[in-house]
């Protein structure tokens, strides 16, 4: 069977309807993961903790391939925003206990911040499917 060329794939959050965006989108081989924070419906998860926040945002974001037959050795790029630079560590942490057997490219950028000042992680995904049919 052969893949579509594009599949999007919402997960409910109210910003997906507010923004019209798709939580994530498989496009050939590629699966690409929007921004994730540590939101889940309503709840800020880990509020004030960035590491407690990069392993919920990881986690949710991992979730979202999932709904193409992917897990985490699919991952070939992580982006991490931070809103603070001491933060470093402490995500840096979160990534590798995800990450450190698979070993994406990965960039990480200091940002001013996000529309809920109380996030202080936010992250994105990219994975390959190769053959697999989602």
């Amino acid at each position: 069977m052969k893949s579509e060329a594009v599949r999007r794939v919402q997960s409910g959050t109210s910003w997906e309807e507010t923004f019209g965006f798709a939580r994530a989108v498989a496009a050939g081989d590629r699966v690409l993961v929007a921004g994730t924070t540590s939101f889940k419906g309503d709840v800020l998860y880990g509020e004030g903790d960035p590491y407690e926040q990069a392993k919920v945002a990881f986690t949710s974001a991992v979730e979202a391939i999932g709904e193409f037959g992917l897990d985490i050795g699919s991952v070939v790029r992580t982006r991490l925003f931070l809103t603070h630079a001491r933060d470093v560590e402490a995500v840096g942490r979160a990534h590798k206990e995800f990450f450190d057997t698979v070993r994406p490219v990965s960039t990480l950028l200091v940002v001013q911040g996000f529309v809920d000042p109380r996030i202080l992680v936010e992250v994105e995904l990219e994975a390959y499917r190769g053959a697999v049919d989602s």
